[in-house]
Formats: structure tokens, sequence, C-alpha cells
């Protein structure tokens, strides 16, 4: 029997690579059968459910921004939004087929490039409502936007590299990279942005095995600087004020909650809201409220359902990955995702004190948009495997306690780090 001859390339041509896919249907099999494909329907489905309810808010925005001049049509956000969300699934479905090193080095590059925006900013920004935090190059960008999915992927590969070598102090690292960009977002100002910061870094370096002690003292830390914002910065001071006194100059709070229960169980119907009318930021900030009063509560607590299904989706996947950078990458992402979530839905229901804070994939966006895809893109590169490969570890597990040893004796295999 005769073995089989060597493949020879022809002239212009390279010979495939070992064990990689060699067509463009090929990888997109790969990634079909890799992606977490309830992760994805779920997030499609809130995309779909944020269309409706854009062109639902369209005509109280358009109203309101409406001029002598010119009068906006009422499904003008709509339209654009149908636009920026197009965009944003290409964007998304491009960066999940990216493997996890491709991923990890595209955050990098991203957010170094968003940092050095963000020193422009306070030089050249764009000012809107009072705060500076865009730059205009073409279209309207808000570099923190970018900033927060790809620098939570960048913290999480400086905290893998722990495993490598224990001295290296990337808890340090990774706190003064936060504080840098904690006081650049207070030059703009944007208090909550930096809270979103804090948050999802405060996760990475739980999961990272910091120490109980010096986390105490970092939570003093934050509520003792939370508490100097008040002090230090008006609009956080009268938003606050407006939460907990009833004010008459900040009351968008007010007017949310009001709206978001004028529908009651069953909501008015679609395009019979009223007080949405007067509800400023319908189409962004305060979606929420407008899904309430058109569609009603059940439907606004499908909402929270489905944020709730893909935090604990994301968890799931976590439970068994051994891969240090995929787990603190995809749980610093899914922190990111979920608490601006979180923040949103509790500011329409009064709970909370405005921050001017979006509900991903629902709410009107430009740049916004595809950077709340860009995220989602990361968190499904991250959170892709093989079906069939087999882990004798647990990730996530580890540190909640769950993993055990299967039979006695056995050594469980140390976690991969990507270089």
């Amino acid at each position: 029997m005769t073995a089989p001859r060597p493949y020879i390339p022809r002239a212009g041509k390279r010979a495939p690579l070992p064990g990689r896919p060699k067509s463009r249907i090929a990888e997109l099999r790969v990634w079909w059968r890799e992606v977490d494909r309830v992760l994805l329907f779920l997030i499609l489905g809130l995309m779909a459910c944020g269309s409706i309810a854009v062109a639902a808010a369209s005509a109280a925005s358009a109203d309101r921004l409406s001029t002598a001049t010119e009068t906006l049509p009422p499904l003008y956000f709509f339209t654009r939004h149908l636009a920026w969300q197009f965009v944003g699934l290409i964007v998304m479905l491009g960066v999940s087929m990216l493997t996890r090193e491709q991923a990890r080095r595209l955050a990098v590059v991203i957010a170094i490039v968003m940092l050095g925006g963000m020193f422009l900013v306070p030089l050249i920004g764009h000012e809107i409502n009072g705060a500076r935090r865009w730059l205009k190059l073409g279209m309207t960008l808000q570099p923190s936007e970018f900033l927060k999915p790809t620098c939570a992927l960048a913290m999480a590969w400086i905290l893998s590299w722990r495993l490598r070598d224990p001295s290296i102090p990337v808890v340090a690292l990774t706190g003064i990279l936060l504080g840098l960009i904690v006081m650049l977002l207070m030059l703009q100002p944007n208090l909550g942005d930096a809270i979103l910061f804090a948050g999802f870094w405060f996760v990475l370096i739980l999961l990272a095995g910091a120490p109980m002690k010096g986390l105490g003292m970092l939570a003093g830390s934050g509520a003792l600087l939370l508490t100097a914002t008040y002090f230090l910065y008006d609009n956080a001071r009268h938003r606050i004020d407006s939460f907990f006194g009833g004010g008459v100059a900040f009351d968008q709070v007010d007017l949310a909650s009001r709206t978001l229960s004028a529908g009651g169980w069953l909501g008015a119907g679609y395009g019979l809201g009223i007080r949405k009318m007067t509800l400023p930021e319908a189409h962004t900030d305060y979606i929420f409220s407008v899904i309430g009063e058109e569609f009603g509560l059940v439907v606004c607590a499908l909402v929270v359902l489905a944020y709730l299904a893909i935090v604990a989706r994301v968890l799931m996947k976590l439970i068994d990955e051994d891969d240090l950078f995929a787990l603190l990458g995809g749980a610093g992402l899914i922190a990111l995702l979920g608490g601006q979530a979180f923040i949103n839905i509790l500011v329409n229901l009064q709970l909370f004190p405005s921050k001017g804070m979006t509900l991903p994939l629902v709410s009107y966006g430009g740049s916004s948009t595809i950077a709340v895809c860009l995220t989602v893109g990361l968190l499904l590169a991250v959170t892709r495997r093989n079906p069939h490969l087999k882990r004798e570890t647990r990730g996530l597990a580890d540190f909640i306690g769950w993993s055990e040893k299967r039979a006695s004796g056995e050594v469980l295999l140390k976690r991969e780090i990507h270089p």
C-alpha cells in the first residue's frame, strides 16, 4: 500500500494549515458548533424587542426634539435605530467568530485607542446637556462606551499573568488603570460609567483570588469616594437630592416611574401611550418606562427575565471553564452588561438616582449600539467551546467550592493561559 502523496501547493497558493478549516463554509460550521446558540438567540430576541420599543418611543422623542423650522417624522428614531442595529449585528457576529486569542488582541488594541480618545474628550470633546463625553469624528463617538468591554478583557488578560508569575502585582496594575479611567470619566463628568468600571473590576479581582481583607478595604475606599463625589460634583448632588427629596429641576426619574405604571399589567397598546409624550429621552434612558406604558408590566417582567437568563447562561458556561483568561473575561463582560441593565431598570423603577445610562440591546443608540454589540460579540467569542471537548476541571466552581476530585489521588488539570 503506497503512502499518500504530500500536498504541493501551486504557485501563489498556500498549503492548508493542519487542524484549521479549509474554507469559509467550514469556518462557519465550526463557529455554529462552538458558539452558545441559546445565548445568541436570547440576545437577538432582546434586540428585536428593542426595535419594537424604539418604534413606540420614537414619536414622543421626535415631537420633543422638533423645532419651529424642522419637524421630525414620528418614526425618525426607529428607522435610524434599524440602520444602527444592522451595523451592530455585523460587528457582533464578526467579532464572535474570532478565537479567544484574536478577541483578546482586538480588545487590547481598541482599549489603547479609546483610552487615548478619553484624554482628548476634555480638550476637544462635544458637549451635550452639560456633559462633555463625545468626540465628533464624522460621527458622534463616545470613547468610554467602547472602552468598557475592551478594558474588561484587557484587565482579565493582565490578571491572568498571575498564574505564570505570582510575584507580578497584577491587582495593583489593574487598579492603577482603573484609577486613571475613573479620573478621566469624572472630568466629563460621567459618574455612571465610573461606577460600572469599578463594578466589573471588583468582580475581576474577586475571581482572580484577591484577599478578602484587601477587598474589604477597597469596598470602604469606594464608599468614601462616592461620599466625596456628592460634595464635589453638583450634577451628582442634584440627582441624589432629587432621588431622596423629589426635586423639580431633576425629576426625570419620577416622570419615568409614573410612565412605567400608567399602562397597568397589560399596557395601553402600541402607540396609545400618553405619558411618554412628556418623558425626556424616551427612546434611550427611559425606554423601559415606555415599554411599561404601552405593553404592560407583564412585558417588563419578561424583559427582566431575559436579562437574568443571559446572565445565568453565561455563568453556567463559566462553571466548567478551565481557561483563567476566558473565566475572567466572560465574568467581566457579563458583569458589565448585566450591571448596566440592572442600573437602568432600577432608575426607571425610581429605586436609583438617574445616571444617564441606556438599556443595553434595547435603547436607541448610534455608536452606543455598536459598542453594546461589540460587548456581546466579545462575550460570544470568549464563551465559545467545542461541545465534544471533555473537561477535567471546573472554573468558576473552583471559586464557589463546587469542584471535587473525580477519584482519589487524581490530579486536576491546570488552567491554561493564552500567551
